[in-house]
């Protein structure tokens, strides 16, 4: 099995891509701005909820936010 890495920087390029602050995004999904940014920075991980709640958000698969290209 492959590991998964998450892609921090897709969390980013899709708050950029809708003209969201980190203040923003981070209020609508329920966590602190200062979560968004280390998750961002890769500092952290969000959990799997928080990644269902970023899916949903801008509809996307958790797929595409891990980074996960193989099905």
């Amino acid at each position: 099995m492959k590991d998964l890495n998450f892609s921090n920087n897709k969390i980013a390029e899709l708050r950029k891509s809708n003209n969201l602050s980190q203040r923003k995004l981070a209020q609508e999904i329920g966590t602190s701005q200062a979560n968004l940014s280390r998750w961002e920075k890769g500092l952290i991980e969000p959990s799997v909820i928080e990644c269902w709640k970023l899916a949903d958000y801008f509809d996307v698969s958790i797929d595409l936010l891990c980074g996960r290209k193989e099905y």
